[in-house]
């Protein structure tokens, strides 16, 4: 059986900064900066038999908008709903009831999140991002 819980005392950090370092979003990302981004986040730690098996987390207002970031599984666990079971939670917890839109970006679940709810922006015209040129230039070259 896989817990979810949102203790911060439970995450691994060495762990997560291992698994964002090699996800296609977040190449080459140094821990100082995994470790910036949990701490004004709402993290999400998935375990089993002890070990960190998932993570994910959400930035949000708690009002209005919520953007979902770094969900990951680790590869044995993959396969059995994992993924979607941690975006579930943020989106049946009660501090994000009254928020109207979550967000996030993937390269290859959107089945998982079409499961859930997610779908393409309704107009994505209207969407912008900026990227800071170091991490432009390392998407451009991410498989």
């Amino acid at each position: 059986m896989i817990e979810l819980s949102d203790d911060r005392a439970r995450l691994d950090v060495g762990r997560i900064h291992t698994w964002l370092a090699s996800s296609y979003w977040s190449p080459g990302i140094e821990r100082a900066a995994v470790e910036r981004a949990m701490a004004g986040s709402h993290c999400l730690g998935a375990y089993t038999a002890g070990k960190q098996v998932g993570f994910a987390r959400v930035i949000s207002d708690r009002a209005s908008f919520a953007w979902v970031a770094d969900v990951w599984v680790d590869a044995p666990a993959r396969g059995q709903g994992l993924g979607r079971r941690l975006v579930r939670w943020f989106l049946d917890h009660p501090d994000y009831a009254t928020v109207r839109r979550f967000a996030l970006v993937t390269a290859d679940a959107h089945g998982v999140y079409e499961g859930i709810g997610f779908q393409a922006p309704l107009r994505p015209e209207r969407y912008m991002e900026r990227l800071s040129p170091d991490f432009a230039a390392r998407l451009r070259v991410a498989p």
